[in-house]
């Protein structure tokens, strides 16, 4: 799930428009939205945006949602104070455009000024209203799949029965300044045992799925964290429950979204930034300019253990990356993550047994990475996204290595047959493979001396803007490297349920 915040400014979604009604469903506005047409009309008309030196609105650069709706909050003030000093009448055209974009930017507004109890009464009457002090929305998301595999027979036993996964969360925000949002988050799903993935069957990480979770059916705290922004530039994030690097890293993945992207874990976003398996952390967001951004995030893992701690846990990583966005359709990230490992896992959860593992290397390590990661909106409905990753082990008792390499390659097309909101993208990619290691015994039957390569594709059908229904498919070819393995073929029916 690709969270919302005033930090996630990128091409994350494939779709030029899409409606929000849900805390779950949050994204970028971009210039050939008709929301952006809309405020710039409004802005023309009634010169209600003067944040810019020249009076002027700039529609032509991607925003986000969150700083889209500090310009409609603008404009609504300055339309409703001109109203109020009789020096213009608003049309009945231009009231049915603000009503609209108050009811597709609600919740943003919400949490930008607390006031998302009288907004309709705001924009309907353009009255002065009294500001709430906080605020709190509830929202959900129910992701059922019907989920059938073949193969692998080895590494698994390949003995896999069609099965109905689901996964549900539950979900408030709260502002209590409008410039900051607590979001508290409880999860139940029914996976067992790793899935697929499980030795019993596939026996092997490329099999997992995005939306897999198993809490044995219990509703357990799935998340918790506090966002406050200092200034317009600079966002502060808090998360003790439920942290990973992408929680304030922006994965520049458009199908980063367990009910909505990718059917396959790895399909979803560069396993560099699932390093760690951390649950605790804390990073901020610097939009320096509007086409360059800087973000640092830091987690652990254990940090709930007072003879551990948040400095000295098995397990952290600190992450680093630079988002550039050099033309208006293409965005760039690179990113470098330095972390710690108690064993030296890698614990992502997406490649082979023995490049999550550093080689079975066995020791406390050091931990580097880098990441590159691209996204081309090369037409209004066509995007094409890649990443390359790369990560090295190096043991802290001996000199003891390990080199481990990933990537993929992805074609998205939006609206597809002319339907709005629907979404075919396949990809092509290398899960983790480990490229070197030195210096400590490895099996030869367990090396990577084989090739594995990862195929999928999904068509995301929009019922409406709750329900989306998502057949999808994937193979891995050589699961683990391992040229003796049998291809693994895994097939899903997920249907997304947001509210």
């Amino acid at each position: 799930m690709e969270e919302y915040s005033p930090i996630n400014q990128s091409l994350q979604e494939s779709e030029p428009l899409e409606k929000v009604n849900s805390v779950f469903d949050l994204a970028d506005v971009f210039p050939n939205d008709w929301a952006y047409s809309a405020l710039e009309s409004l802005a023309e008309r009634y010169d209600c945006l003067l944040a810019y030196g020249d009076r002027t609105y700039r529609g032509d650069r991607a925003m986000t949602r969150y700083e889209f709706a500090a310009s409609l909050d603008a404009c609504l003030t300055a339309i409703q104070q001109q109203i109020e000093a009789k020096k213009s009448d608003i049309t009945g055209e231009d009231l049915a455009q603000l009503q609209r974009l108050q009811t597709e930017f609600a919740t943003e507004l919400g949490q930008l000024r607390a006031r998302i109890d009288n907004l309709e009464v705001r924009t309907a009457e353009l009255e002065a209203n009294k500001v709430n002090q906080s605020v709190t929305v509830f929202g959900g998301e129910a992701i059922f799949g019907l989920a059938s595999a073949f193969g692998g027979d080895p590494p698994g036993t390949g003995d896999a029965q069609t099965a109905f996964h689901s996964l549900v969360r539950l979900q408030t925000v709260s502002t209590f300044s409008g410039k900051d949002r607590l979001r508290v988050e409880m999860a139940a799903g029914n996976f067992d045992d790793l899935g697929f993935a499980s030795p019993q069957v596939l026996n092997t990480a490329p099999a997992l799925l995005s939306y897999q979770a198993d809490t044995d059916k219990n509703i357990q705290l799935s998340m918790v964290e506090y966002r406050m922004a200092l200034g317009d530039r600079f966002v502060t994030t808090f998360r003790p429950v439920g942290f990973s690097l992408a929680t304030v890293l922006t994965t520049n993945s458009p199908y980063f979204d367990n009910g909505r992207g990718a059917i396959s874990r790895f399909g979803e976003a560069n396993p560099v930034f699932k390093i760690g398996d951390l649950d605790a952390g804390v990073g901020f967001d610097w939009l320096i300019s509007q086409r360059f951004r800087l973000q640092m995030a830091y987690g652990t893992q254990g940090t709930g253990n007072p003879l551990k701690g948040f400095g000295n846990a098995d397990s952290n990583a600190l992450g680093l990356q630079f988002l550039l966005l050099p033309f208006d359709r293409v965005l760039t990230g690179l990113t470098f993550v330095y972390g710690y490992s108690e064993d030296g896992r890698l614990n992502t959860f997406t490649g082979s047994a023995i490049a999550d593992a550093s080689g079975f290397i066995n020791q406390r390590s050091r931990i580097y990475a880098a990441s590159g990661t691209l996204q081309w909106r090369v037409l209004d409905d066509l995007t094409f996204s890649t990443w390359g990753g790369i990560v090295g082990t190096h043991g802290m008792e001996t000199d003891a290595y390990a080199v481990s390499t990933n990537y993929m390659f992805a074609l998205g097309l939006s609206d597809t047959f002319g339907r709005d909101g629907d979404l075919l993208a396949v990809m092509f990619g290398q899960p983790p493979k480990l490229v070197e290691y030195d210096d400590f015994d490895i099996s030869s039957g367990l090396a990577d001396q084989g090739q594995s390569y990862h195929i999928e594709a999904f068509y995301r059908f929009k019922i409406n803007d709750k329900v989306t229904i998502t057949p999808g498919f994937f193979m891995v070819t050589n699961p683990g490297n391992i040229e003796d393995n049998n291809n693994i073929y895994v097939g899903a029916l997920r249907t997304t349920f947001r509210f």
